[in-house]
């Protein structure tokens, strides 16, 4: 089953300010979260009140929201590590 990818107005923002070589590497693995938005590297970030995920991609994190009831993916936040944690 696939989901459906949505991107919030910050991870859109990061998205069109990154690199050309670490934008193909961040839709790479979005595309697999649209296909199994829980792999194995896939962690659960503690001290949230959704169910907030988080993978890496090199120095970048992808915190994300899984809606199961409507196959969908919220991509909340994508930044550096130290900075994806603060917002």
């Amino acid at each position: 089953m696939k989901f459906d990818i949505h991107l919030s107005s910050s991870a859109q923002k990061f998205l069109k300010r990154t690199s050309k070589d670490c934008y193909q590497r961040i839709v790479k693995r979005l595309e697999e979260l649209s296909e199994d938005p829980f792999p194995a590297s896939a962690r659960r970030v503690i001290g949230r009140k959704e169910k907030v995920f988080r993978v890496r991609v090199g120095n970048y994190r992808i915190l994300y929201v899984v809606y199961l009831d409507r196959n969908t993916v919220l991509i909340s936040n994508i930044d550096k590590r130290p900075r994806v944690y603060r917002k």
